[in-house]
């Protein structure tokens, strides 16, 4: 029984568009799961109260930006690369982030004010804080343009796009929706058929009465959820032994990542380009069986239209060139190479032909290329050697690091080549070097990209948020969920590659996402002690932090079942990002914000600075 293993020039290719391919029955799930979960957490039992519509019309206004926004870029020719299938997952999860913030805000306003005047204190509240996340989440895809990658800027491009249209929606359509829902409540009317209820009193709960509110705060009853944060878990958090606790699982945490980091592969495996039991994956598994030891054959390329294969000079200088390649360490001295000339050399002495002289070279090549099989290494037209190539073995190449060490030498060589007394230019080429590229400036991108944009995400916090030391706190989260993120990123064996380089600024405006909404809700609240702050921010904010948490990673969990490596590490990076800036955000900031009381006094000192309201002022 015979097994074959096969592969084409165009097989990497065809896998791609399948791979993507692939992904769209799960974009269905996905915006069946985010709906779900949207309506879920924002379920009321009461028939006025109740936000089923809102939620839907977020979901809806994420989708829209998604439309809207790759529409656009495809209809000014924007390259369409794989990687940016995964960004609908992403864009449906941040935009529903969003929508919880302005949901939650709008619930903090008085039932009896006119929805002209809740909706500008939902603004006022939430304006702020999903403008940070915005801005810096546009930012940090718009600086991952910088990167040499084209797929890495396709999918920066569409991504960051998507999230100015998913802004705007937000604020424009999302915004009227909530109106509209408003005036409904207002009137006392049912959530699904818009007929007017009776006004519930005390804890009256039913589908024929609704529109119960907190009589001593005239807003509407807290969720349990917000009640747990506020009695519960916020004055627990503030206790100096949990503060304590916090402290050491924050050591235990940065010392994990940090290990995690040193222990970093570099590079891409080719098979996981493919999907899962694609005949490509099968091909090169069995070259890692039976072929290890032998690295690509790689092809020198003659280029020089001028080279005289027939000058004995000539010749001299091209076979020492071919001998510095063979000297090489990653090169088999013991495998010669495939050269058309030297076959043609022995083929012209056989048959008694004079192959110094141009003429006879000449006139016998095309009848020796067609006998040989060697008719694809020759361009000969018009009585012209235009280009020509050779092949040299490589072996013993298995990292990503022997992969570009490999491409180096072979450059250099090549280049020494055309420094000779009698120059041959040549150019070394083989369909894999377009991967082993990357690694000479995967590392040094990633950081440039990482820094840049965690200097934007500062000079952003600074100018938004009111404090700069609270700033510097943002700018500390963001390189803390970086390490990470990196850290265990490399202990799930995902390695560092074009791929998780995108996650990677991904990551940056994702962990601005939590802290800041924390940061901003701590340094505006209007709370005496620092713990009380930090209470009240975690009140204000830890269930839509929690919502918007469960919406991207429900918006991405789907791609964990995608039979494609590139999809299923998207999905392993942005659930690390989610899960350590959702821990950041309602654990360890709250915590480390109670350390600073400059944070904490400067609201103070503000209300100090300021005149006593009087009440047209107070209007």
């Amino acid at each position: 029984q015979v097994h074959v293993s096969y592969f084409t020039s165009i097989s990497r290719q065809n896998e791609f568009e399948t791979s993507s391919d692939s992904v769209i029955p799960l974009f269905a799930v996905t915006y069946f799961l985010a709906i779900n979960i949207s309506i879920l957490s924002c379920l009321r039992l009461d028939c006025v109260r109740t936000k089923v519509w809102v939620a839907m019309s977020g979901v809806v206004s994420a989708g829209m930006a998604v439309l809207a926004s790759f529409g656009l870029l495809l209809f000014c020719g924007m390259p369409f690369a794989m990687t940016v299938a995964t960004a609908p997952f992403l864009i449906l999860g941040v935009g529903v982030d969003d929508m919880f913030i302005m949901i939650s805000c709008w619930q903090k306003t008085e039932v009896h004010k006119d929805v002209e005047l809740r909706l500008a204190e939902t603004y006022k509240e939430a304006g702020v804080s999903i403008t940070i996340t915005t801005l810096t989440d546009v930012l940090a895809f718009y600086i991952g343009l910088m990167t040499p990658f084209r797929s890495v800027q396709s999918f920066c491009m569409y991504t960051s796009t998507a999230l100015l249209f998913c802004y705007i929606f937000n604020i424009t359509f999302f915004g009227a929706c909530l109106a509209l829902n408003g005036q409904r409540e207002k009137g006392n009317r049912h959530w699904l058929t818009c007929m007017k209820l009776p006004e519930a009193t005390g804890d009256d709960r039913g589908c024929c009465v609704g529109g119960a509110y907190d009589k001593n705060t005239h807003k509407e009853f807290e969720m349990p959820i917000d009640s747990f944060f506020k009695n519960y878990y916020g004055p627990f958090l503030t206790r100096v032994w949990v503060k304590a606790l916090v402290c050491l699982i924050y050591a235990g945490y940065l010392a994990v990542s940090i290990y995690g980091c040193f222990q970093m592969q570099e590079g891409l495996d080719l098979k996981h380009l493919a999907a899962d039991g694609s005949y490509v994956g099968s091909y090169y598994d069995k070259e890692d069986e039976f072929f290890s030891a032998f690295g690509p054959n790689v092809m020198l390329v003659i280029k020089d239209e001028d080279f005289q294969y027939w000058n004995q000079t000539a010749r001299k200088s091209l076979d020492l060139c071919l001998e510095n390649f063979q000297n090489l360490t990653v090169a088999d001295s013991g495998i010669s190479p495939i050269s058309w000339l030297s076959v043609y050399m022995q083929f012209g002495l056989s048959a008694g032909l004079n192959l110094d002289n141009e003429t006879q070279f000449k006139s016998h090549l095309t009848a020796f290329l067609n006998l040989s099989g060697f008719s694809q290494d020759v361009n000969f037209s018009n009585n012209q050697i235009h280009a020509s190539r050779m092949f040299i073995q490589t072996v013993n190449i298995r990292t990503a690091i022997e992969e570009k060490n490999m491409l180096d030498a072979f450059r250099e060589t090549a280049e020494k080549c055309g420094k000779l007394q009698t120059p041959v230019g040549l150019i070394v080429y083989h369909p894999a070097f377009i991967y082993f590229d990357q690694y000479a400036v995967i590392i040094t991108n990633t950081i440039q990209n990482l820094a840049v944009a965690t200097c934007v995400m500062l000079v952003i916090s600074l100018l938004l948020i009111p404090n700069p030391l609270c700033s510097l706190w943002v700018t500390f989260a963001i390189a803390s969920v970086i390490v990470g993120v990196a850290g265990f990123m490399a202990l799930w064996d995902v390695s560092l590659d074009s791929v998780s380089m995108i996650n990677l600024v991904i990551c940056i405006g994702f962990s601005v996402d939590f802290s800041a909404h924390i940061s901003y809700a701590y340094v505006s609240s209007e709370k005496s002690s620092a713990n009380e702050k930090a209470m009240d921010a975690v009140t204000k904010l830890g269930y839509p932090i929690i919502q918007g948490a469960m919406s991207t990673v429900a918006g991405v969990v789907v791609l964990a079942a995608a039979e494609s490596y590139i999809f299923r590490t998207f999905f392993k990076i942005m659930f690390l990002v989610i899960l350590f800036g959702a821990v950041h955000g309602i654990i360890f900031i709250p915590v480390f914000l109670t350390f600073l009381s400059a944070c904490s006094n400067s609201h103070e000192r503000n209300q100090e600075n300021l005149p006593e309201p009087t009440d047209t002022s107070e209007q």
